[in-house]
């Protein structure tokens, strides 16, 4: 991950630096917003992590207007919180307080990149693809890699990038269902000064910026079929043309694309190119539902408790038997994301020596936090002959009763509240975490503010006022 730092951070700069990198973070510095529009222009980034004084507000639509996608983490000393609280709502998607905390910036890295997750896998169906994918990892040829959403295709595509001869170079990724469909051309293959409105400079595209290394194209079935065309002639010449170029710009790359849809319906169906598809799938790897991988579920489960545990610093718990069979019983439809989710809820809500199955909350159709228990799933309970509600009961007795007492919606409101104190009032961050959607936290909160409840501010450092 590619992480360009702005300001000097009041002396913090070289200790956010290293942090950075002891996180694998490739780090370059720009003493102010100039300088880094110069060196998005010329090698791009993954992450700016700005001083908040540099006046983020003003930088988000400059951005904007050179048509850069990139998010913008906020960092600063002793800021007032309107300061912080300004910098996100003008566009910054956390706030960092100085000086820096290791597991914080590992959090946020992690939570606005989403590039660190580590390929854990122990289940024989997964070990085969795993297999497969470290046997054709050193080959040039182009990957296709499908699954459902969720089941980690681009910690797979990492994986195949790791194992390549091209691990010590760039590995790029571009969301093709992320970028409007008139920015994605000039996101892919860059642009000239004066090419369209907007393009105050020349600025090279991820094709150059993954030059050497691997670029992935992530759900590129979402691309439009007009483009589709450039991008074959692109991996066929390895050659590139900027747009408003006047000639074509040599490129060494690998191409590895991802897709949550079936592409041979997709060729059928008119909306993806027969010849792109046969270029980009020499070959296949098929990640499996996390749902066929039940072996795959306790060992992230662990793993994820053991990460969150850490990163919130409370007591180390351990799954319990009953929280296993909890786990296995769900269908996770949203896969590993959806897992990662669950545990860090149960992590905040769990009280006991164990984290029992009363806390790991799962959402329902309607995006509300449920108890394993009471969650319907394929038209019945997860556990139909009703040792369920004896072990929740049993459960609730173990923990101590802190949950016994309390309404689903009560323990729903603490946990928002709670992970959003710890997100510094963030609330994109705080919906990641809860698994809901910006707009079902947003509800959520204007219906605690009707009811007197205070929530934290952004960049607030846990202190409770309004909405």
């Amino acid at each position: 991950m590619r992480l360009l730092i702005v300001g000097t951070l009041e002396g913090q700069l070289g200790a956010a630096s290293q942090m950075a990198m002891e996180r694998g973070a490739q780090v370059t510095h720009a003493p102010d917003t100039d300088a880094a529009l110069k060196i998005l222009r010329s090698r791009g980034a993954d992450l700016l992590m700005v001083e908040v004084i540099l006046d983020i507000p003003a930088l988000i639509p400059r951005l904007r207007t050179e048509h850069f996608s990139i998010p913008v983490v906020a960092c600063g000393i002793g800021t007032d919180p309107k300061v912080a609280a300004a910098a996100i709502r003008g566009g910054a998607k956390e706030y960092i307080p100085l000086p820096p905390d290791a597991e914080l910036i590992a959090a946020v890295l992690e939570a606005v990149a989403e590039d660190d997750q580590p390929f854990i896998y122990r289940d024989p169906i997964m070990k085969n693809v795993a297999a497969l994918a470290e046997q054709v990892a050193p080959s040039e040829a182009s990957i296709l890699i499908t699954g459902e959403s969720g089941t980690g295709k681009e910690v797979m595509a990492r994986f195949v990038h790791q194992k390549s001869r091209r691990a010590n170079k760039p590995f790029v990724a571009v969301n093709c269902a992320a970028i409007p469909e008139n920015l994605l051309e000039s996101e892919l293959f860059g642009h000239e000064k004066g090419a369209f409105t907007g393009a105050v400079a020349r600025r090279i595209g991820k094709f150059e910026e993954a030059d050497g290394g691997t670029l992935l194209l992530d759900e590129i079935s979402e691309m439009d079929i007009r483009l589709q065309a450039k991008l074959l002639r692109a991996i066929q010449e390895r050659q590139i043309d900027r747009v408003g170029g006047s000639k074509p710009v040599n490129v060494d790359i690998r191409i590895i694309a991802t897709s949550n849809r079936k592409m041979q319906e997709e060729v059928k169906a008119g909306t993806f190119r027969e010849d792109l598809f046969f270029r980009l799938n020499v070959v296949n790897l098929q990640v499996p539902p996390l749902r066929q991988r039940p072996a795959d579920v306790k060992a992230l489960a662990e793993f994820f408790v053991e990460k969150y545990t850490e990163m919130n610093k409370v007591p180390a718990r351990q799954l319990s038997e009953n929280a296993f069979k909890a786990l296995t019983a769900h269908t996770w439809p949203g896969n590993v994301r959806e897992l990662e989710n669950a545990m860090h809820r149960a992590v905040l809500l769990a009280t006991g020596d164990a984290i029992e199955a009363a806390a790991i909350m799962l959402p329902d159709a309607s995006g509300n936090l449920m108890a394993p228990d009471t969650l319907t799933q394929n038209g019945g309970s997860p556990d139909t002959d009703g040792a369920a509600a004896d072990t929740a009961s049993h459960q609730g007795e173990e923990s101590g009763a802190t949950l016994v007492g309390k309404t689903v919606a009560e323990v729903e409101r603490d946990l928002i509240i709670d992970t959003l104190k710890h997100c510094l009032g963030n609330r994109t961050h705080a919906a990641n975490i809860l698994g809901i959607s910006i707009r079902t936290l947003r509800n959520k909160l204007n219906q605690y503010q009707t009811e007197g409840v205070t929530v934290p501010q952004p960049g607030d450092g846990g202190q409770r006022a309004p909405v």
